[in-house]
């Protein structure tokens, strides 16, 4: 027998979904361990052996693949954790990393602060020599001054070393001869160079992401030494992937030489997930979300496929790497209640993680979370929480809301629990909107898919605030990232910078850049053992004199023919589908920025499970009735509670109900019915709640 295991290592718990080849699964989670997150994944090969009755040896034996996401290096990053970082530029340019882009991220706010660059400026290491914007030698590559410069941050302790010189792209020979020079005096620290990560114009954005990609490297590299040594030492034998920013999956040495390709590793793998089981209801476009222990991320699917986005900040670092667009707002089941300065009720973004925990756990913790709350609430049953691996204090989980919400707010404890409960449902709510309304979309006509372990309990309250009809709660809900994890392919991007007006492009020119890179995605692909490969070919175009440009997907065939005035008629079709208008019939012209291609190797991708048909009538496995708070009367009811792995296909529950599960616990609120289809999810739908 062997398996495939997707891992996701988040904040709170580390998720994992096992599939055998005679076509069983599974769902597990376990408590992460921020110390070293290698110990959890080892927790939860452990349990998942159990689960199977095996030795732990001889699960690890059997599995053939583990495709692994981690926040490592996204928390290395928010702690300000990273590696002690230099930075080698060109003489005149340090203080780019500081002066940003020039713009003022809250025009009117004049105590607003600039974040603090990752590279102190004692660090950041001027180098003598200049090319041009074509790429032709100004000045001279200083020698001396880089051997200087790398004499200064050995004394300095760096661990890392990133070096960013000024149109590198265009032609990478001063890099290339600095770093050869860095790595022989320093061997033993990490190196990332722009003309490797990203060889493209726009040098803040440059030089960010390759200071990223730095301050990250050592820790994402001790991190996998440490995994794979640890994985080895349990007897696997297997194949390795790691889940990138861009929703692909790589060979941990490819994400060794761009870390920070994997900055949101973790929630990359939902979007996939999350497209399958829309695809069950006949939908190609969906919402996810997904409530974890610590935040809540937001991402939209649009005809199969995750949406991407080619820019953007983590932290407020700017980081211009293809990565999945995920809004992530630090919503979760720890995330904890407070009262503002101004008297109001705040649910997060602060949260008690995994260590100490919600206070309910029993762990230490004396704030009260959402976790505490919903368990307050009655949604939650303390004996069987986590199947009941772990047993909830409920006793805490009072003293706590009663101490820091309910007597600070003059309220019961109970109307302090609904509060917090509101609240947190509010801001997930308005993440949605980030996504959606802020972007032109209408969030009603999405599905909502809804994952992470607490995802489940909030669901129907988010779509009720938004208008959305439809709530689909996969079979694997709470571990869908990783399920989406075993979906994925392998994938490679690639960028160059080719500027100009488009009429005057040479076409062979640029067919001789696609196919450098297309090579270069085949060699990796390749290497990774990829059998079917496909290329995908998309231009940065813009309006003369625009700021911003439009990633246009194109035909191979366009760019072999040279045909730019088919390119420049998709242009305009999309740039008015994306801002309602277009410039075609004022002949304005069109500039090409960027080049890009996507190599992507089709994996085997496991067959999940189908249920079992039954009737409507889902009695059979009701468990019981409980008290719980039901939103759309303001008031307790005793509510029906059902065993969720007993349900069948075709099984219809109406709300108020409570669907409990090992991994989760769906709550089904006065205005939504359930029905449960093949795959095993819970479809909600929206109905006419009754005065």
């Amino acid at each position: 027998m062997k398996f495939r295991i997707g891992i996701d290592v988040g904040g709170t718990f580390t998720d994992l979904f096992l599939w055998a080849e005679d076509g069983t699964v599974g769902s597990f989670k376990v408590l992460s361990t921020p110390e070293d997150p290698s110990l959890g994944v080892l927790d939860g090969m452990r349990v998942m052996a159990e689960a199977r009755g095996m030795a732990v040896v001889d699960f690890a034996r059997a599995t053939a693949l583990i495709v692994h996401g981690t926040t490592v290096t996204t928390n290395a990053v928010l702690t300000r954790g990273g590696a002690r970082t230099a930075l080698l530029t060109t003489e005149g340019v340090r203080d780019a990393l500081e002066m940003r882009r020039g713009i003022r991220e809250r025009q009117y706010d004049n105590r607003f602060q600039n974040v603090v660059p990752l590279v102190p400026r004692h660090l950041r290491r001027p180098v003598a020599g200049r090319l041009d914007f074509r790429g032709e030698e100004i000045t001279p590559l200083d020698l001396d001054s880089v051997r200087r410069a790398i004499e200064d941050v050995r004394k300095d302790g760096v661990t890392s070393v990133a070096v960013c010189f000024m149109h590198s792209y265009a032609n990478p020979a001063h890099e290339r001869a600095a770093t050869e020079l860095v790595r022989a005096a320093l061997p033993d620290v990490f190196t990332s160079v722009s003309s490797d990560v990203l060889p493209v114009i726009r040098f803040y954005d440059r030089v960010s992401t390759t200071v990223l990609s730095a301050y990250v490297g050592p820790v994402l590299r001790s991190y996998l030494q440490n995994l794979t040594a640890r994985l080895a030492g349990a007897g696997f034998t297997g194949v390795l992937l790691i889940m990138q920013s861009n929703g692909g999956l790589a060979v941990p040495e490819i994400t060794e030489r761009t870390p920070a390709s994997t900055l949101l590793s973790g929630p990359a793998g939902g979007p996939r997930a999350a497209a399958v089981f829309a695809k069950e209801q006949g939908r190609d476009d969906c919402i996810l979300v997904d409530m974890g222990g610590t935040s809540f991320d937001a991402s939209l699917v649009r005809r199969g496929a995750a949406t991407l986005r080619h820019d953007g900040e983590i932290d407020r670092l700017r980081i211009a790497l293809p990565m999945l667009d995920i809004v992530t707002i630090g919503a979760g089941g720890g995330s904890i209640g407070w009262i503002d300065e101004g008297g109001l009720l705040r649910v997060g973004p602060a949260s008690a993680g995994a260590k100490p925990g919600p206070a309910c756990y029993g762990r230490g913790g004396e704030r009260p979370t959402c976790t505490d709350a919903d368990l307050v609430l009655g949604y939650l049953d303390p004996e069987y929480f986590a199947g009941g691996r772990l047993r909830l204090d409920v006793s805490a989980a009072r003293r706590a809301i009663e101490q820091h919400v309910a007597r600070p707010l003059s309220l019961a404890l109970h109307e302090a629990a609904a509060g917090m409960y509101r609240v947190i449902n509010a801001n997930m709510a308005n993440g949605v909107r980030e996504i959606t309304v802020k972007r032109g979309l209408d969030p009603r006509e999405f599905p909502l898919i809804v994952a992470g372990g607490a995802g489940p309990l909030h669901a129907c309250m988010i779509a009720s605030e938004l208008g959305i009809p439809m709530v689909i709660v996969p079979a694997a809900a709470s571990t869908l990232c990783a399920t989406g994890m075993l979906l994925s392919d392998l994938q490679h991007d690639f960028v160059r910078s080719v500027v100009g007006p488009l009429a005057e492009i040479d076409a062979r020119r640029l067919r001789e850049v696609v196919a450098e890179m297309t090579s270069d995605g085949e060699r990796q692909l390749a290497a990774e053992g990829a059998r079917e490969v496909e290329h995908q070919l998309a231009l940065d175009l813009r309006y003369l004199k625009q700021y911003h440009e439009v990633t246009l997907p194109i035909a191979r065939e366009l760019l072999t023919r040279g045909d730019w005035d088919g390119v420049a008629k998709a242009f305009h079709a999309e740039h008015d589908r994306l801002y309602g208008y277009q410039l075609a019939a004022e002949g304005t012209g069109l500039e090409l920025i960027n080049v890009r291609v996507r190599c992507v190797g089709r994996t085997r991708r496991p067959e999940l499970p189908r249920l079992q048909r039954g009737g409507r009538d889902a009695s059979r496995v009701k468990k019981g009735m409980r008290s719980a708070f039901v939103p759309e009367t303001g008031a307790f009811a005793d509510v029906p509670v059902y065993d969720g792995h007993r349900l069948l296909a075709g099984n219809v529950i109406p709300g108020p109900a409570l669907l409990e599960r090992t991994d989760t616990t769906i709550f089904l609120s006065g205005a939504y019915l359930g029905e449960v289809d093949e795959a095993g999810s819970v479809v909600l739908s929206a109905q006419e709640v009754q005065a």
